[in-house]
């Protein structure tokens, strides 16, 4: 043989093709010989990650914080949801706390980075109200998103807003909507909650906090409870979002 003669077919001439016996393959050979064991197919178990929403929020006197558990309820209302409760970080010294007698927070919900609001599927952000507007320390979480808004990370994500007032004319509304400038700059879709709570929206025999803006509670002097329509309002509002939020899926952010 020459170079490289019988060990390697030429590149200018395709593979030989070997045909099969038409034959064999609709007649095959029976081995009654044939000691192996039969391989049973398995297929793979799938693990299906629930839809995510976080509920970030930050509360003085838990007013917003009770808000926030019973959005939580809603969300996990609707298969395949779950809510998510995290905190902002507190902005104030200790001994303002302190002054202000603010009850300590509980440890069950942790604190939370902006870095990780790309992990979820939907967002709630709730706040008390500051000359109608959000409270200083919401703000500053939301300032620290640049790095996210930058490379618009949260594109596309659905959001609304839950909130807190001490008086009637203290801002259910524009707490809300001043907030949406918020959502608009990181291109985040708002969810308002609209009419949908149904009867309860238009019932006048007690005070209720809430808006089509989201969900809302008076929190008086700060001794006020949230009332029993304003939590459900609230269980509303997770409910709905988990039902946008599946819709809403495969989600298409950037990043």
């Amino acid at each position: 043989m020459g170079k490289g003669g019988g060990c390697f077919p030429s590149k200018n001439r395709p593979p030989p093709v070997v045909e099969s016996d038409p034959d064999s393959a609709q007649n095959p050979v029976d081995n009654d010989d044939d000691d192996s064991v039969p391989i049973e197919t398995v297929n793979p178990i799938v693990e299906i990650r629930k839809l995510r929403i976080f509920i970030v929020f930050y509360s003085t006197y838990g007013h917003v914080e009770s808000l926030a558990r019973y959005i939580k309820k809603g969300v996990e209302e609707i298969d395949g949801v779950e809510g998510v409760l995290f905190r902002v970080p507190e902005t104030l010294s200790p001994d303002a706390l302190s002054a202000m007698k603010v009850p300590a927070k509980s440890d069950d919900i942790p604190e939370i980075s902006a870095e990780e609001l790309v992990e979820a599927d939907g967002l709630l952000f709730g706040f008390p109200t500051r000359y109608g507007s959000m409270s200083a320390q919401m703000k500053a979480f939301f300032d620290s998103t640049g790095g996210l808004w930058k490379e618009q990370k949260l594109a596309g994500v659905p959001a609304g807003f839950f909130v807190s007032t001490g008086t009637q004319g203290g801002g259910q509304e524009t707490t809300a909507w001043t907030a949406i400038t918020q959502l608009a700059h990181h291109g985040m879709i708002y969810v308002p909650i609209g009419y949908t709570f149904g009867a309860g929206m238009f019932k006048m025999e007690s005070v209720r906090g809430g808006s089509p803006y989201g969900a809302g509670v008076f929190s008086g002097d700060g001794s006020r409870e949230p009332s029993e329509r304003e939590l459900e309002l609230a269980q509303h509002q997770g409910k709905y979002m988990a039902m946008m939020v599946k819709r809403f899926q495969p989600n298409t952010r950037n990043g």
